[in-house]
């Protein structure tokens, strides 16, 4: 196991495993946890400054999330995700990412069409940085102004659970610049659709998205 970077954020309200559980959450989400990586709890109790307890404790709350993975003989690991599982996610993603778009074209809010615009902008100046994470915090924007403009909560809640279980995935996706042009037009696609209310268009512009992501991350 590599040098855990992340730092605990200590939050009074919150019991020491669900600080320890969202520390090791967001290590496993951005990759700085791989998957099959061990989760030894002397270690991570020496890294975190903690106790063995709390860090057993979380580690069974990553288990019932499906991020980690008990092995007999060999203790808790990062939760391994096959070709299968992206296909999955991802055909699932593309009828509700498309449903959000649909209901975007309807209900989005003229604050919201700028937030749109201004999110696309900021993806494209994202991809001359370099920044990798960066980049990554503007593709979600961009997608959360969508989600958000559909005013529907619980698809809301849906699209973010599923975008989650591949996060580290497309942050390797997001590493090769040859995405960039492509991923840049078509979210002016997306936003020009939703913008103008044509549903029709805008659903096929979500869907040709993830398609065109699937391909790209079922090739890596």
């Amino acid at each position: 196991m590599g040098e855990l970077k992340l730092q605990m954020n200590m939050d009074e309200y919150l019991p020491l495993r669900d600080v320890v559980f969202n520390t090791l959450r967001q290590g496993i989400l951005t990759g700085e946890l791989k998957p099959g990586e061990r989760l030894m709890e002397i270690h991570l109790a020496d890294r975190l400054g903690v106790s063995r307890t709390p860090i057993r404790e979380a580690i069974r709350m990553l288990e019932l999330e499906g991020l980690v993975t008990m092995i007999p003989r060999r203790g808790a690991e990062v939760a391994r995700i096959s070709r299968q599982d992206i296909r999955d996610v991802l055909e699932v993603r593309l009828v509700l990412d498309s449903l959000a778009t649909k209901l975007a074209c309807e209900r989005i809010t003229e604050d919201q069409k700028e937030e749109l615009r201004s999110a696309a902008a900021g993806f494209e100046s994202a991809t001359g940085s370099g920044d990798v994470t960066l980049i990554a915090q503007a593709d979600v924007r961009f997608h959360d102004v969508i989600l958000a403009a559909s005013h529907n909560r619980r698809l809301i809640q849906m699209v973010n659970n599923l975008a989650e279980r591949i996060y580290r995935y497309r942050l390797e996706y997001i590493k090769d610049s040859a995405n960039y042009q492509r991923l840049i037009e078509e979210h002016s696609k997306i936003m020009d659709c939703v913008i103008n209310g044509d549903e029709g268009s805008a659903c096929i512009a979500a869907e040709i998205h993830i398609v065109n992501q699937e391909k790209v991350m079922l090739n890596m």
